[in-house]
């Protein structure tokens, strides 16, 4: 998956930086990142769910 940004008008790299970590984000893609950078154990994995409870549709 590729986020893209474009430039609008007289927007300054700041503004586009902005855009583009809401947009990261909003993607859930800082918190994919984060929770794979350690192993977890299949075991590990399972009891964290539980203790979240059961999803919601």
């Amino acid at each position: 998956m590729a986020i893209r940004i474009k430039s609008r008008g007289n927007e300054s790299a700041e503004q586009m930086m902005r855009r583009f970590k809401k947009l990261c984000e909003k993607e859930g893609l800082v918190k994919d990142v984060k929770r794979k950078e350690y192993y977890e154990k299949p075991s590990e994995r399972k009891r964290r769910m539980a203790k979240r409870g059961p999803q919601r549709d």
